[in-house]
């Protein structure tokens, strides 16, 4: 079963972000001053309704991604992109980790021109931390589709019985000073 996405608050934006698995972005998003909700799910892609089994096959065109809803008044797209930079390898192309297939691409999906001014300029600046170049997809927001149940809050459900957990988010967390 399917979760609903949430609707926007009054005064609130949102931005797609895709940066490897759902479950560690998830996880770090979660942890940012100003984030208002964090949902894993898919977006870029051509199947309508797609599932988990679906996306895996690499065959619906579809991101894992993680619908940020955030309080512009708190914290702002261009501080929630410095930790989208941080948080994964923009330079890997449709890989992140063990994690390959284009579901795992790194992407930005954008509501707006403003929000598409921030990514990019967010991207160029951010090039030069890394020594290759940066394969990150700017696009414009499709339709999102909210992952499966299962899939929200996996880390804060998970994080003592799935080694991946351990092994793959924890580490992160702990990379960005964030707590596990």
């Amino acid at each position: 079963m399917k979760t609903t996405e949430p609707k926007l608050p009054e005064g609130a934006e949102s931005v797609v972000l895709g940066a490897g698995c759902f479950w560690c972005t998830e996880a770090v998003f979660q942890q940012i001053p100003g984030v208002l909700s964090v949902t894993s799910g898919y977006m870029g892609g051509e199947t309508k309704n797609p599932t988990y089994e679906q996306i895996c096959t690499g065959q619906t065109g579809h991101a894992e991604v993680a619908r940020i809803v955030f309080d512009p008044k708190k914290t702002g797209l261009a501080k929630i992109l410095e930790v989208f930079w941080k948080a994964h390898d923009p330079t890997t192309l449709n890989r992140q980790g063990a994690d390959e297939g284009t579901q795992y691409r790194s992407a930005i999906f954008y509501n707006s021109a403003e929000q598409r001014q921030i990514a990019e300029k967010s991207r160029t600046d951010a090039a030069k931390a890394f020594p290759r170049p940066i394969v990150t997809e700017i696009s414009p927001a499709s339709e999102f589709y909210a992952a499966e149940n299962y899939h929200q809050d996996y880390y804060r459900l998970n994080k003592n019985a799935n080694p991946y957990c351990r092994v793959v988010i924890t580490p992160k967390l702990n990379k960005l000073g964030l707590p596990a």
